[in-house]
């Protein structure tokens, strides 16, 4: 079980950031006497203070005569309002990439690592973002929203030129995603398939509400191993993905460490760090109105949104 975690909630005063103990929600500028941790990224933006500050605070807060309300009745925000950006790992479980080369009519793609590559990410608005127990409005302009669970890491540090073997010093803690996807919208069908502007990234993944995010960040701490976390995901309570990040091709460490080698990483940012097999698309099936898709990954949580 997780020592606390974090969330934003929804207040009178707007959106805040909250540790939650046990069954309790206590707001988390009152809870560590700190007055300048309101936000989820005034907390980040400090965390290699604020992480003692929170472990000290959760641990006496069994203790508190601070104010706080029931965690299971609090109104959860998306855990980071706003990340900079949003980094999404593409064909990073070989069982997907098997999948989608399946679906493409192509020869499955050698292992990565044999042929010289390095991860590969693609970046997601970051106001598509939305939170837990959301309703998701389908966008009009797609007939193929697919659903992708994933862990996310959530940057705590700035990070640039980051050596492997530091590179998990700098995530602060751990959250669920589902990254969904337009697929029929990642093409500009009028281009030859030879065009090097033919892919719409944009189209595909950016779309309103296309990252459900939460419900909580479990702080890095508290996960032994990222690379050994099962992973799940059920549409209308029936198993669409199973799977372990063990098998994702290249580990969160070696995506901070290519990510940083390009890109200054901050505070705030998100790593999605990919998607096994058992999406919609290898399937023919898509999400529709009405649809409640639910996700998890072992000791960091379980997000659920309703589609409509």
């Amino acid at each position: 079980m997780a020592s606390y975690q974090l969330v934003t909630y929804q207040s009178d005063k707007g959106p805040r950031a909250g540790v939650a103990v046990g069954d309790k929600l206590f707001d988390a500028a009152a809870l560590t006497r700190n007055a300048r941790y309101v936000t989820m990224l005034d907390i980040l933006n400090d965390w290699q203070k604020a992480k003692a500050a929170l472990k000290a605070a959760s641990a006496a807060a069994g203790k508190s005569k601070l104010k706080s309300q029931p965690f299971a009745k609090a109104k959860l925000l998306a855990p980071v309002l706003w990340p900079s950006a949003i980094y999404c790992a593409g064909a990073n479980y070989s069982d997907h990439m098997l999948e989608m080369a399946n679906l493409q009519g192509i020869p499955p793609a050698p292992d990565p690592h044999e042929v010289g590559l390095k991860p590969w990410h693609f970046i997601k608005a970051s106001r598509s973002v939305t939170g837990p127990n959301t309703t998701v409005k389908l966008p009009s302009s797609s007939k193929a929203i697919d659903w992708e669970a994933e862990l996310g890491a959530v940057i705590g540090r700035t990070a640039k030129n980051v050596p492997l073997a530091k590179a998990l010093d700098y995530v602060a803690g751990y959250t669920v995603a589902n990254e969904l996807s337009a697929r029929d919208l990642g093409k500009r069908n009028q281009l030859p398939d030879s065009s090097p502007f033919k892919w719409d990234w944009v189209g595909q993944k950016c779309f309103d509400n296309a990252c459900p995010l939460g419900p909580s960040i479990i702080p890095a701490s508290d996960i032994k191993d990222p690379q050994k976390l099962g992973i799940k995901l059920w549409v209308n309570d029936v198993i669409k993905q199973d799977s372990n990040t063990s098998d994702m091709i290249f580990t969160l460490a070696e995506q901070i460490e290519q990510l940083s080698s390009r890109i200054t990483l901050h505070p705030g940012d998100i790593i999605l760090t990919g998607t096994p097999a058992g999406v919609g698309a290898a399937r023919r099936e898509f999400l529709k109105a009405g649809d409640v898709t639910k996700v998890w990954v072992e000791n960091v949580g379980t997000l659920v949104n309703k589609m409509a």
